[in-house]
């Protein structure tokens, strides 16, 4: 059955679902204009996703045909796997932050094995075992990469989401929020128009996987094999929250679960979340470990044993923005001489 939300004010939400996660889907947004339906997300390439979405548009009373535009949160697939095809079918143009417009380009033009051996390279330096890292290294040695990268069929976007300025979408006024930490380029869309249901606070904010209601996104690594600049994820994210606690929204239409109220209450549950996970790490740290150790040893919502391959690559990759945020702080530091590198509370 499709599962359709009208929010009022002519915003519209799908139900798009994702195979095989535990998410279980996308909700793809669908806003009217003077110029016609523009979507914020599209969903997951996947023939079901893609039969949903069209379902749920002629249940909204539009069509696929009749999309004008596309913006996009983020890159990631569950957002952007789509929009190919809805550029096919309607001609739409597709707007995204320059910053995840890079990593889709460069996804695209990367050479087959490049991100295979890039993580091989990586998760060895960070004490992963050989057992982990021999399927990378036979990925790449193949030349694979669509089981590295999914999304591949993705649409390059043609318009690029300016932070602070109103996206051109006639007869509304929606304001880009760049919002990193998820990913590099992720933005809310900060919709500076009454609430329909004249709930007090200042409009509507399409929150993309930023600001999830039961959710605490994942915060990793911005990858990219070809730049060595050390960032800073988990501060990214955590100044991004207190920049959206600040807008004082009615309502968060987010990406996953459902809307809700309370974003300020909300932004403070997930500073507290990564304040008290950035404690625990601290202890675990009294002895050095490297990234995979802290990885082994964090809370997950199952034991290592037990979480599959893919997502131990996520898993240590939260574990290093969570150690890039205290070394940054002055609350860890690197042990001269150890390699892989380990680390130690300080």
């Amino acid at each position: 059955m499709t599962q359709v939300t009208d929010h009022g004010g002519g915003v519209h939400s799908i139900k798009v679902p994702i195979p095989d996660n535990p998410l279980g889907h996308t909700l793809v947004h669908v806003l009217d204009t003077d110029r016609g339906p523009v979507l914020i997300d599209t969903g997951w390439d996947d023939p079901d996703a893609w039969d949903t979405l069209t379902a749920g548009l002629t249940a909204v009373g539009t069509g696929i045909a009749d999309i004008h535009g596309v913006v996009i949160t983020h890159h990631h697939p569950d957002h952007h796997g789509l929009s190919a095809q809805v550029r096919e079918a309607s001609g739409a143009w597709i707007a995204m932050h320059a910053a995840d417009t890079a990593v889709v380009r460069r996804t695209r033009e990367a050479r087959p094995g490049t991100w295979a051996n890039y993580l091989a390279a990586k998760l060895a330096t960070v004490g992963a075992p050989e057992e982990h890292l021999a399927p990378l290294r036979a990925a790449a040695a193949g030349g694979e990469r669509a089981t590295i990268l999914p999304g591949l069929r993705a649409a390059l976007p043609d318009r690029e989401i300016v932070p602070g300025e109103l996206l051109d979408l006639a007869g509304r006024r929606i304001r880009a929020i760049w919002t990193p930490g998820h990913t590099p380029g992720h933005v809310c869309l900060h919709l500076e128009e009454d609430h329909p249901g004249r709930l007090p606070g200042r409009g509507r904010l399409f929150s993309g996987d930023h600001l999830l209601p039961g959710i605490s996104p994942h915060i990793g690594l911005y990858e990219d094999p070809d730049d060595a600049t050390v960032t800073d994820p988990l501060g990214d994210y955590l100044d991004s929250l207190e920049r959206v606690g600040r807008l004082g929204v009615a309502e968060v239409l987010p990406a996953h679960q459902h809307a809700f109220t309370d974003a300020a209450g909300r932004v403070q549950e997930l500073v507290g979340h990564h304040e008290e996970r950035l404690t625990g790490l601290l202890g675990l740290l009294a002895a050095p470990l490297t990234p995979w150790e802290l990885a082994e040893r964090m809370e997950w919502n199952r034991p290592w044993e037990q979480i599959p391959y893919g997502s131990r690559n996520i898993a240590v990759s939260e574990a290093e923005a969570h150690l890039r945020r205290l070394v940054k702080t002055g609350r860890a530091e690197a042990v001269a001489g150890s390699e892989p590198v380990r680390y130690i509370a300080v």
